[in-house]
């Protein structure tokens, strides 16, 4: 079976922060550490949830494990002002959600989910008729892993 493209959700045409996290995947999976040091900033804001020794990702951007450790392997991608929620799973042993974080080309916040259904709020309000309210605007697709039980956080930004 041939691997899936990332699904990629857009809401402002040729999205820099997109092709900035693109790059820095690119970077990870073929092992160009240099390359991945000029997407982050050197104040990096780091966020896990999910199992102890599951840190893949961190390590991999603090050169304390190789791209051969843990195959991150993109299944969708989204960006959405200044986030990009990036999305993918290796069978049933793992499912992660990426939050980057990004400001001026710069990845300035990274948030990492390990086995952990994510749902994302914007708390900024927006009018509606008879007042204001907040919207969610993206949630884990659960696609092969449905059935599977895991916890559930929302990130409110």
């Amino acid at each position: 079976m041939a691997e899936k493209e990332p699904e990629i959700s857009v809401l402002e045409p040729n999205n820099s922060n997109e092709a900035t996290v693109k790059a820095l995947y690119k970077a990870l999976a073929s092992g160009e550490i240099g390359k991945v040091a000029g997407f982050v900033a050197s104040d990096l804001e780091w966020w896990f949830h999910g199992p102890q020794g599951c840190h893949h990702m961190m390590k991999m951007l603090t050169g304390k494990s190789s791209h051969k450790a843990f195959s991150f392997n993109p299944r969708s991608m989204d960006a959405i002002d200044d986030y990009v929620i990036v999305e993918g799973w290796e069978g049933v042993q793992a499912y992660w959600v990426h939050v980057w974080t990004l400001k001026d080309g710069l990845i300035t916040q990274f948030r990492e989910y390990f086995n952990t259904w994510l749902t994302v709020a914007d708390l900024r309000p927006v009018a509606v008729a008879g007042g204001c309210s907040s919207s969610k605007f993206w949630q884990s697709h659960p696609r092969d892993l449905a059935k599977r039980s895991l916890p559930g956080l929302m990130l409110a930004i």
